[in-house]
């Protein structure tokens, strides 16, 4: 009967697998977040939602507001005070809510620290053990399925996917806007977060899977290096003379 010891590589803490099989994930989903949340991206996504036609701005506005409101969020301080003819473009409940974002990407770059922290660590200490590169694959494997679901789920049930994640980081309920009359939804409408969801699960899933294929090859390495050039049984192979 198989039980959780079975499924232990014998010779690593439950700390380190549990602190490799969650530092794995969160470094694919922080390398996604940096190659896809960058002023290059996002002003390429905005152009082909047509951003500049919905706000009635020019492209060059739209940049610069949409620099000033990245530059906060991601920088800080979190003021949002970003203004067109001498009026902040955002609203006070739009400021917010962008507050909100930015306590989330705060507590997000603490987890990836600790998670470079501790990759680190094991690195150090353990980077010749092929038992941790297996681990790191099998991580990196599992991300690569939930990427290939929520694939699936952001492609056909964006709407439900997209209310779902803002419930569950923004649990307040203010998100809400409504892109007739609040820019915050016309920066960014709905096939902005569209093209850029289904990127970001695009990209995590790659990443996940290269990840996958490298650990594996690292592990196959480490043991071929630790068993030597043995025969079938284990032995040495004899020479004759």
């Amino acid at each position: 009967m198989m039980t959780l010891t079975t499924l232990r590589d014998p010779d690593l803490s439950r700390w380190t697998i549990a602190a490799i099989s969650l530092a794995t994930p969160i470094l694919i989903v922080t390398a996604t977040l940096l190659m896809l949340f960058n002023p290059w991206w996002i002003t390429a996504a905005q152009d082909r939602a047509g951003v500049p036609g919905i706000t009635g701005l020019a492209a060059d506005e739209v940049r610069r507001v949409t620099g000033s409101i990245l530059s906060d969020v991601t920088i800080g301080p979190p003021e949002f005070m970003a203004s067109v003819d001498g009026r902040p473009i955002l609203g006070p409940a739009e400021r917010a809510h962008m507050v909100d974002v930015y306590g989330v990407l705060r507590g997000f770059a603490l987890a990836a620290t600790i998670a470079a922290a501790l990759a680190v660590v094991i690195l150090v200490r353990h980077g010749r053990d092929a038992q941790v590169w297996r681990v790191t694959a099998r991580a990196a494997g599992v991300m690569g399925v939930v990427g290939a679901l929520l694939a699936v789920l952001v492609t056909f049930f964006f709407d439900t996917a997209f209310l779902l994640f803002h419930l569950v980081f923004f649990p307040q309920g203010n998100f809400a806007f409504d892109p007739r009359t609040q820019r915050l939804t016309q920066l960014f409408p709905t096939p902005f977060w569209t093209e850029s969801a289904v990127a970001a699960v695009v990209v995590a899933t790659g990443l996940a899977g290269a990840v996958f294929a490298a650990a594996r090859h690292r592990a196959a390495a480490l043991v071929a290096r630790t068993a030597g050039p043995h025969d079938g049984d284990g032995a040495a192979p004899r020479h004759n003379s």
